[in-house]
């Protein structure tokens, strides 16, 4: 069973292994009892977590059996509810792009929120548009999400430029990417197109460039503000190690 699941993480296009997901959900928390590990998000604790990743950026213990965080999900829900009003303002208007299913229904019940999420292809997407070209107004959302999308997409500056059009003024948003730590400059090659190529220098198939230390300065051409939320600031290493944080990891949040 998990060297199944393991086998169609990496290789079923996203729609399918998201529809395939539900059964396994069901599952896998029993394969997994425990209290070692602890999923901030679904509340869960289990012996460890799955595997997950490509050959070039596989991690052990990270994909949580429940509802499949990974560490950028928990660490993401860690600030939302400890250092956002996300869960307290009165009304918050939020454009969630490539809703993440460990979020989603959640987000989706929140009364404090008006939650349209899009995507390209997403089966639970509201909206399925292309993010080079928003189909909504400008200043419209006080939140705005897009988390490990823009490693994919053709002009990553200009989806960024959209999102920040769409944002209202004084509003804040998460977006974040793969980022290699050790590369001072983002790697960007229009002749790496095979999959193979972009598996060893993008760290996934279907990933067209890979960020760097200069993931910032990105957002900052876009128009944002970046503030750089370190977790080793806020979090111990006890409490880093109990939800498999990625430890190099930094959380960008985005004001206009």
């Amino acid at each position: 069973m998990k060297k199944l699941y393991k086998f169609l993480l990496n290789t079923l296009p996203r729609p399918l292994l998201i529809r395939l997901s539900y059964p396994f959900k069901q599952i896998a928390p029993i394969l997994y009892r425990g209290d070692k590990v602890e999923c901030p998000v679904c509340g869960g604790k289990f012996s460890h977590f799955l595997s997950y990743g490509s050959d070039m950026a596989h991690r052990e213990n990270v994909l949580c059996p429940k509802d499949l965080t990974l560490e950028r999900h928990r660490l993401m829900w860690l600030y939302l509810k400890e250092h956002s009003n996300f869960f307290t303002a009165d009304k918050l208007n939020v454009l969630h792009i490539a809703p993440e299913q460990c979020f989603h229904k959640t987000f989706k019940k929140q009364t404090n929120l008006n939650y349209l999420t899009g995507d390209l292809m997403s089966p639970i997407a509201d909206m399925h548009f292309d993010l080079h070209k928003i189909p909504l107004e400008d200043n419209r959302f006080e939140v705005v999400f897009c988390n490990h999308v823009l490693e994919h997409v053709t002009d990553a500056g200009q989806c960024m430029r959209e999102l920040y059009r769409v944002m209202k003024p004084g509003g804040w948003g998460i977006m974040q990417v793969p980022q290699d730590h050790n590369r001072e400059n983002t790697l960007e090659d229009p002749t790496i197109t095979s999959p193979k190529d972009r598996e060893k220098f993008y760290w996934q198939k279907d990933h067209v460039r890979l960020f760097g230390k200069d993931y910032p300065d990105w957002l900052r051409k876009a128009g944002f503000n970046v503030i750089e939320f370190k977790m080793n600031e806020h979090y111990s290493a006890d409490q880093i190690e109990r939800y498999r944080l990625q430890k190099e990891e930094i959380l960008y949040i985005v004001k206009k």
